[in-house]
């Protein structure tokens, strides 16, 4: 093997699978310390892996499909990461190493029947130099994507489904033009002209599929934006209706407050007479009324946050409207750095979807919600359950998704179990450190 051919086998082989490795764990978001023993044990991994799956393979379609499972099997095992992410991302960066490299290869092929043929030192040189582009090629792609299309991660199930679809099929396509169309080109006679259109054509399509999925990129990065645009709308139509819904009962509270204060005067100087006539039991009477009154001006539940507490005390009071049980255990910390606005929009759309999810349920069965949270170290978990109609399948909307939202603005979670007649809401929220 002369020098050339090492050069080709291993070397470019090897920093090939080096750099789409590296672009392919930042799409995961998975970035390491480069200089770390761990990162370098993992990238040797890599390579010798690499190398062994391509040069096993018999032919060059297959090196692509043995380095694609190779990164597939890498992001899942290796990073834990989600199939579906890690397929997508291992489609892009093959598709990138191929066409990156086939466009070098094809203007190679045209300078060889052009100019370089019956030249193999000036071939040599040629080929060392387009071999050396097509990395630079690939790694300005790589840096490309990756920085204006790729660099906020999956977003959208659907939306990455419709990224996933046309990258593979440029993959497969690609890999069949090359290999089974342009693969056995090799006359250098009379046929000469034919080899040279073969490359121009190769070369066309090639640049063709790179163009495709630069805009395949483009359309997915602009409906990912378009759905962050949706969600945050969403989310300020959320936060103006708590605002306003705040508001009137502020304003409500404080005109039973005022008028409460007005006649307590009146309440004083009726229980005094009360109490100067002798008359004990109409004046304990009077009292009762009277702790009634000012018991129907207080939160049925105190979480320390006076908005929350607002909030509650509507919602929790709709559902005892319609005859559904509720009690609240919830403790919040207050200052908090989660905002009064984030608490709402989670609770609110909890306890809507749970008033409607029990207003579902028939008979004489058990309708309730129960309201819990506490804060557990650096964590604040809320948790609300509520009964629901056992045969009403469960579908994820808009509320759910403004809520996933809010947790993720905190570096948390929200999870969703769902039992036969039962729902459960769970949402950590991460208070110091996170946001």
């Amino acid at each position: 093997m002369d020098w050339l051919d090492f050069y080709h086998v291993y070397v470019v082989t090897a920093i090939q699978i080096l750099a789409g490795f590296l672009f392919f764990t930042k799409c995961l978001h998975k970035e390491m310390k480069i200089f770390s023993l761990k990162y370098m044990a993992i990238c040797f991994s890599v390579a010798v892996l690499g190398m062994a799956a391509v040069l096993s393979v018999p032919n060059g379609m297959l090196e692509s499909v043995a380095y694609f499972l190779l990164l597939v099997a890498a992001g899942i095992f290796l990073f834990r990461a989600d199939g579906f992410a890690a397929t997508l991302y291992a489609v892009v960066t093959v598709e990138i190493l191929q066409l990156s490299f086939g466009i070098m290869n094809a203007i190679l092929g045209i300078l060889y029947v052009g100019v370089l043929s019956g030249k193999p030192q000036t071939l040599f040189w040629a080929a060392l130099v387009l071999s050396a582009a097509a990395l630079l090629l690939s790694m300005f792609c790589y840096w490309l994507v990756y920085r204006y299309f790729l660099s906020q991660g999956m977003e959208n199930g659907a939306y990455s489904l419709m990224l996933l679809l046309p990258t593979l099929l440029l993959f497969l396509f690609e890999d069949y033009i090359s290999v089974f169309v342009y693969g056995n080109v090799t006359d250098t006679g009379s046929a000469g002209n034919m080899e040279r259109a073969g490359n121009v054509q190769l070369l066309v399509i090639q640049l063709l599929e790179i163009g495709s999925l630069f805009c395949v990129l483009f359309a997915y990065k602009k409906l990912t934006e378009s759905f962050h645009l949706e969600v945050e709308l969403s989310l300020l139509k959320q936060e103006e209706h708590l605002l306003r819904q705040y508001v009137d009962e502020a304003k409500s509270r404080y005109e039973n407050t005022k008028s409460f204060r007005h006649d307590i005067k009146n309440h004083m100087t009726v229980v005094r007479e009360l109490l100067q006539e002798q008359k004990l039991q109409e004046a304990l009477r009077y009292l009762d009324d009277l702790e009634h009154l000012s018991e129907d001006m207080s939160f049925p539940c105190s979480t320390n946050n006076p908005t929350v507490d607002i909030l509650l005390q509507n919602k929790l009071g709709i559902a005892e409207n319609d005859g559904i049980d509720v009690s609240c255990f919830l403790q919040l910390p207050y200052p908090c750095p989660i905002t009064d606005m984030d608490f709402c929009i989670i609770l609110s759309n909890a306890l809507d979807n749970a008033i409607q999810a029990c207003r579902k349920v028939e008979g004489n069965a058990d309708r309730y919600i129960r309201v819990e949270g506490s804060v557990q170290g650096d964590f604040i978990l809320l948790q609300v359950e509520n009964s629901c109609k056992p045969d009403v399948l469960y579908s994820p909307g808009t509320g759910l998704a403004n809520i996933k939202s809010v947790a993720e603005k905190y570096h948390g979670t929200m999870e969703v179990e769902r039992g036969i007649s039962v729902f459960h809401l769970n949402v950590l929220l991460i208070i110091h450190g996170g946001n």
